[in-house]
């Protein structure tokens, strides 16, 4: 038996990660091992079959992250055992809907915080948060083959999504000069090279006689201009700016909660 927990140094910790890896004819093969929740990222030991949750993680994401250590190779079952505690409400709750939330667990995820307009959150969020605003500018493009209408209105749509995003800088709460005008390049050059990059896909398939549209289910021999985040072929480095989230629960913002008494009056902090 080995141990993977916070009270274990790091040496022990590797050796332990080691002896994980011990086929069962192995000498010094572990039978069992005890661990927190440091497992839930980074041990990928294709041998774990079984695990045992003692209790209901505080994060569902935790949950899942740890759960799927085991059952990790197509042709070796896993197996994960739920111990509940009939003494707390929250583990009584998932023992009641244990199904249903099984079946839904990746929509109680929880958020992410991140800091608005930083490199990566651009990254993951600013194709998609472009393309949809272009959709809801002109009637023209809204259709799934109006993404085919960008040769047509690529001036004015830099022009009011420029203005759009320019805006919504200037409300962070920025206090640094240099890091503000930072982020208005950063937004201005992301607008530009976007929509550089629309008209290219559009033209390249036009070209070669293949029609474009917005998203890859809304219709049948078309190609999409958005991509899945997990994708990893793609035409062109073009195709590859327009990845975009299916949810963006991780970078929405944040929202102020205000709380009255019965008689209609803010509670004070």
């Amino acid at each position: 038996m080995v141990e993977l927990t916070s009270r274990v140094t790091t040496d022990k910790v590797a050796e332990a990660r080691r002896r994980l890896d011990c086929a069962f004819h192995e000498k010094q093969r572990v039978d069992c091992a005890i661990a927190t929740n440091m497992i839930s990222v980074g041990l990928d030991v294709p041998r774990l079959g079984l695990m045992v949750v003692f209790g209901q993680p505080k994060t569902h994401s935790e949950y899942i992250q740890a759960t799927s250590r085991v059952g990790r190779v197509d042709r070796w079952p896993g197996l994960v055992v739920t111990l509940l505690n009939i003494h707390k409400p929250r583990d009584r709750s998932h023992y009641e809907r244990f199904r249903h939330y099984h079946e839904t667990f990746y929509r109680s995820v929880e958020v992410g915080s991140v800091t608005p307009f930083s490199a990566r959150a651009l990254d993951r969020g600013f194709a998609g948060a472009l393309v949809g605003l272009a959709r809801h500018l002109r009637p023209e493009l809204t259709p799934s083959k109006g993404v085919q209408k960008i040769a047509d209105l690529r001036a004015e749509l830099e022009r009011r999504l420029l203005a759009i995003f320019i805006a919504r800088i200037e409300q962070q709460p920025i206090e640094d000069a240099e890091e503000r005008a930072e982020r208005l390049r950063s937004i201005q050059n992301r607008v530009v090279d976007l929509l550089d990059s629309w008209r290219k896909i559009y033209e390249d398939y036009l070209s070669a006689g293949v029609e474009l549209q917005y998203q890859k289910y809304e219709l049948p021999q078309s190609r999409p201009l958005l991509r899945e985040m997990l994708d990893k072929n793609f035409e062109s480095e073009h195709h590859r700016k327009f990845r975009a989230n299916r949810s963006l629960r991780d970078v929405e913002p944040e929202v102020n909660l205000i709380l009255k008494d019965l008689s209609g009056l803010q509670v004070e902090d």
